[in-house]
């Protein structure tokens, strides 16, 4: 049965490490939710919603973990740990070198922890390995049985230097039978000390998260994960579980405005047949390990519930993707429509004209080699010339456009191939099935057809789209129904992106809250893109004017966007042209009147409004620059301690007249 949304709340989204408390080291930790909580409280907000917690190990994204169960580390308060008692110096050394920063350096800090709980452990280990064989670790173990394939996992990955489990020297992976393998490994003695370190490390982490978590709740305080639908390759529970993803394909969105190429997350797709066999037990077991910690929680990319897009894994962009289920378009299909065995293979593989490749070379040719040696070099090593004419194949050896890259041809051409690489209309992706590519009309092959067959393909094209989403529609009700039924938490869901008509209609059937973005929750087909009226905003939504990976709203008004349509649209065609508390003041209370059930902001948004907290510059502000990878993405942090922005009065009073609306 759908879980019914309650009342209507103003909510606040904080990443956990962004948090300062009184006891903060070095970073935001779970347990800063209690102290955070009681500001929220004071402010009238009713939901805090936090970014994904699973340990990642040394990657900074949250989006990236390295299992779906286990916690990150870096969130844990080392003083709080009853074996902490003869390192009260360390900790505190650790709080000085870091505390101060305006940004974590998530490496440092996370290996500075991960030290000393490796000290505490050592010092520890005796009484620890007794309380594994009869005592509370016992009892913790036997209920989070997950935790057995995650110590191994993370045993060998550190005995490997970190590598992907692909690249290991030793260990089980592609043994017939993972779980025998895996319980083998366990029970070894020699490996049974370092394996009960992460059993030991993960038991404390559940604690003082649940402890934090009932805190929030007491609060009177929802309190809402983030379960990101995709599992690293490079995971646990990819390496235990193989059966339950399709390896070869994957996962992504398809190209639009911000990303021309699409985005290719490098994350195997789910295999949904081999999932079904037990009932989805892995997705369940998921949602009853988070609903330990959440009254709600969000499912990142719901789309893909409904319809991934799926490139090879031999591409390193999305440019040739696919939706899977798709209905393809078949050999016999093109053949009714008149196409021949030679125009079906012109359609879907590229061809490349002599001149064309020459025009590229010498336009980014600006040092030796000479362009004649590159030109040769690149037609020598990927093309093969069809017959007499001046045009060329690509040689059966390419596959993809990693494999293009791979040919360490000079730039220019390389960077030709890769576009002539995408130039086709459909990509054969099974023998004899069709799909599409996105920028097809753009294709050398669709501008050779004449309006009649453009017609006839449009059509064929249009009827598949359609036949398909009925598809994704009954995949998307079918998957995200097992998920509501199967926990007590309220589903959220974030539906961004080129979303099917089906979407929609089933998240309302079953009450699963969607999200508005304000900036993109546009009428796209109109003139003039109004912006949709926040009256209109479904109820059964989540209304927020900034997410993790855009700018917030301050940088978007001072950089991005279109200040007197914005304006005009709220009516209040005064705003001044650079924000300030009183911009933040109007947007805002627009945002909280609106028809949302759930009015959620950025904890910058919500700090904006008072100029006591403004960054130098907007943009120190992002949580994540999607498309870049750095030391700057996921480290943010509030500019103060929780303690002196509770000292804000002017603050808490418009957070709270943001609730009273």
């Amino acid at each position: 049965m759908a879980k019914k949304p309650g009342k209507r709340r103003i909510g606040v989204v904080v990443p956990i490490g962004a948090l300062r408390g009184r006891e903060s080291t070095g970073v935001g930790e779970y347990l800063d939710l209690i102290e955070f909580s009681g500001l929220c409280a004071k402010m009238g907000i009713g939901l805090i919603q936090i970014l994904p917690v699973n340990d990642t190990g040394y990657e900074s994204s949250p989006y990236s973990a390295l299992t779906a169960f286990a916690l990150h580390p870096l969130y844990i308060r080392l003083g709080d740990l009853e074996e902490a008692a003869d390192f009260r110096q360390k900790i505190a050394e650790v709080g000085r070198n870091f505390g101060r920063e305006r940004r974590f350096p998530y490496y440092q800090v996370l290996r500075a922890k991960m030290d000393l709980l490796r000290e505490m452990y050592r010092a520890n280990a005796g009484p620890i390995a007794q309380e594994a064989e009869t005592g509370g670790l016992a009892s913790w173990i036997k209920e989070n049985s997950w935790v057995k394939a995650y110590a191994v996992f993370r045993r060998l990955k550190e005995a490997n230097d970190e590598k992907s489990w692909k690249e290991w020297d030793e260990g089980p992976a592609g043994a017939p039978d993972m779980n025998a393998a895996i319980e083998a490994l366990w029970a070894k003695p020699e490996l049974r000390a370092e394996h009960l370190f992460w059993a030991w490390l993960q038991k404390a982490l559940d604690a003082q998260f649940s402890r934090a978590a009932g805190a929030v709740r007491n609060a009177g305080i929802l309190l809402e994960g983030d379960l990101p639908i995709l599992m690293n390759e490079d995971s646990c529970d990819v390496w235990a579980h193989r059966n339950l993803f399709k390896m070869d394909l994957s996962a992504g969105a398809p190209p639009d405005m911000y990303s021309p190429e699409g985005q290719n997350w490098g994350f195997p797709i789910y295999n949904w047949d081999e999932q079904a066999k037990d009932n989805y037990a892995w997705w369940k077991a998921r949602l009853k390990a988070a609903e330990k910690y959440y009254d709600a929680y969000r499912i990142d990319h719901v789309l893909g519930f409904f319809r991934i897009w799926a490139s090879s894994r031999v591409d390193s962009t999305s440019a040739l993707g696919r939706f899977v289920p798709y209905l393809p378009v078949e050999r016999g299909d093109l053949e009714k429509l008149g196409f021949d065995s030679d125009r079906i293979r012109w359609m879907s593989r590229p061809h490349v004209p002599t001149g064309e490749l020459w025009d590229a070379i010498r336009a980014g040719w600006d040092a030796p080699p000479e362009p004649e040696a590159v030109a040769a070099r690149a037609f020598d090593a990927a093309l093969d010339r069809i017959g007499n004419e001046e045009l060329w194949l690509f040689k059966g050896s390419i596959n993809g456009e990693k494999d293009i890259r791979a040919l360490g041809l000079h730039p220019a051409a390389a960077e030709f191939l890769v576009k002539a690489w995408q130039n086709r209309l459909f990509i054969e992706y099974e023998s004899g099935k069709f799909f599409p590519v996105w920028y097809y009309r753009s294709s050398r092959a669709y501008a050779s057809l004449s309006e009649p067959e453009r017609n006839d393909l449009e059509a064929l094209l249009e009827k598949r789209r359609a036949d398909s989403e009925k598809i994704w529609e009954e995949e998307g009700e079918k998957l995200l129904s097992v998920l509501v039924d199967s926990s007590p938490m309220l589903p959220c869901a974030e539906d961004l992106g080129a979303v099917p008509d089906c979407v929609p209609k089933v998240l309302a059937k079953l009450d699963i809250l969607g999200l508005r973005v304000i900036r993109w929750f546009r009428s796209w087909d109109e003139d003039g893109q109004p912006y949709v009226p926040f009256d209109r905003y479904p109820e059964l939504s989540v209304c927020t004017p900034s997410v993790h990976d855009s700018s917030t709203m301050r940088e978007w008004w001072d950089k991005e966007t279109d200040q007197e349509h914005f304006a005009a649209f709220i009516g209040v065609p005064s705003l001044p042209k650079v924000y300030n508390p009183g911009t933040a003041k109007i947007i805002l209370k627009h945002a909280a009147a609106s028809a949302s059930r759930f009015r959620v902001f950025q904890i910058q948004d919500i700090l904006d409004l008072s100029r006591m907290w403004y960054s130098p510059d907007p943009a120190l502000d992002r949580i994540n620059v999607p498309g870049t990878a750095n030391e700057f993405n996921w480290t943010y942090r509030i500019p103060a301690s929780i303690e002196t922005i509770a000292g804000d009065i002017e603050l808490i009073h418009s957070v709270r007249e943001l609730a009273d609306l």
